[in-house]
């Protein structure tokens, strides 16, 4: 039996619980969508009451709203480092590093950015603020590394640098459908994509 004999680590546990919610919800939303997983089927998976989640989350769109951010946010948070460990590289290997970390985290948290993909669409609600920010946040990062390449001119000629961002995000987060460890590395998926959108000529 685990004894609880402060403040902190009373934080650790509810902390865990809060995480194991999300994960059993992420899950979930991957596997179902947004209108067919319910609060009683994450209470079910949890382990716990559907009246326990409440001290937790006040509702289901919450819930789904941290898993949506979550899901932006392990993606983000590992482009973001993967950039600021290229230092001063060349273009073409920055967005390599960017792309390869977009897939790595893409497929390591899988159920978190699955389910971010699928729900983003909040049934008939309307998509929460932090949700569009979030977001937002992300297509800048990428926004502003595609202007770089564009002024460094090493892009695909005659495409405009945000269908290129456009198709790259799509074609990148659309590697849920058929990525398959076994079957693909995603170093030669990065440098490939990194060829459609900088060719190495281009450079």
């Amino acid at each position: 039996m685990t004894v609880v004999t402060g403040r902190a680590e009373r934080a650790e546990l509810e902390g865990g619980a809060r995480r194991l919610i999300l994960d059993h919800a992420a899950r979930l939303l991957r596997s179902n969508g947004y209108h067919q997983t319910s609060l009683r089927e994450i209470a079910e998976a949890v382990g716990i009451r559907k009246a326990s989640l409440y001290h937790h989350f006040r509702s289901k769109e919450e819930i789904v709203e941290a898993v949506v951010n979550d899901g932006v946010g392990f993606v983000h948070d590992a482009v973001l480092a993967a950039l600021d460990a290229t230092g001063k590289a060349d273009m073409r290997r920055r967005l390599e590093a960017a792309i390869a970390a977009h897939l790595a985290a893409l497929h390591g948290h899988s159920d978190y950015t699955c389910a971010s993909i699928k729900v983003f669409s909040f049934g008939e609600n309307p998509t929460p603020e932090s949700v569009r920010g979030t977001r937002r946040a992300y297509d800048d990062l990428w926004r502003a590394l595609i202007e770089e390449l564009a002024s460094a001119r090493a892009l695909t000629p005659g495409i405009a640098p945000e269908r290129l961002r456009l198709f790259l995000l799509g074609a990148m987060n659309g590697s849920v459908d058929w990525y398959r460890p076994e079957r693909f590395d995603i170093a030669q998926l990065a440098g490939e994509l990194t060829a459609l959108v900088a060719p190495a000529e281009t450079a």
